[in-house]
């Protein structure tokens, strides 16, 4: 297989491993979707934009 189609395979698998922690513990994840926006995604599939002053405090 192709290197960079394994990396992608295993960045995508560790996102989902993450949502299923965050679903087990009651908490969110946390990413930068592809328009550069820092986003909280919760457990129950509420997405949260984050404010830029939050990320530089």
């Amino acid at each position: 297989m192709n290197r960079t189609h394994d990396l992608g395979k295993l960045i995508k698998l560790t996102g989902d491993r993450a949502k299923l922690d965050a679903k087990a513990n009651g908490t969110y994840i946390v990413y930068k979707t592809p328009d550069g926006q820092f986003v909280k995604e919760y457990s129950n599939g509420q997405v949260e934009r984050i404010k830029e002053q939050d990320i530089l405090s």
